[in-house]
């Protein structure tokens, strides 16, 4: 049960962080569809960055739930990028294929259609890539393993007579 939350909460993570990459670049993509089409911007941008940050989070928690089933027992020290980007990919074509599935662009494949899923497994390759560095930058930071050099840490001798009550 303890191993389902924490894949849970490690794929709803996975969906916000993508949404909030996502989003942004919804709003420049509405923006620019409006100016283009005459629309009024401010509705437009904001349609159009709520449906990429919805896209998004679910993008990254399919990408969560494909990685987790191809490399499970891999930390991401052990992932290389390109195959990272290709379950990225992944994520997003499947993104892709069920929004055309779920007929939200027309029934059957249209060139909107093409477009989207295109869009989505290249956002998804792209954020999939990012999601690797931001893990990596994450993993630097951690605590020092057994073997590695665990000189320095501990606390300074300061930090012992506050934490031992013999503060100055």
């Amino acid at each position: 049960m303890k191993k389902w939350l924490e894949r849970t909460r490690g794929a709803v993570g996975l969906g916000l962080t993508w949404a909030a990459g996502w989003a942004p670049i919804g709003a420049i993509t509405g923006w620019v569809t409006g100016a283009l089409l005459g629309f009024p911007l401010g509705t437009v941008t904001a349609n159009y960055a709520v449906m990429f940050g919805v896209l998004g989070f679910v993008g990254g928690t399919i990408f969560s739930t494909v990685l987790s089933l191809a490399e499970g027992r891999r930390s991401f020290d052990q992932l290389a990028l390109p195959r990272f980007v290709a379950w990225g990919a992944l994520g997003g074509l499947l993104l892709g294929g069920l929004a055309i599935t779920a007929g939200l662009l027309g029934s059957g494949l249209t060139t909107l259609g093409a477009v989207v899923m295109g869009a989505a497994t290249l956002l998804g390759a792209c954020s999939a890539a990012g999601s690797l560095v931001i893990a990596r930058a994450g993993d630097d930071r951690a605590l020092p393993t057994a073997g590695g050099d665990v000189a320095h840490t501990g606390l300074t001798r300061d930090e012992a007579r506050r934490l031992l009550g013999n503060a100055e």
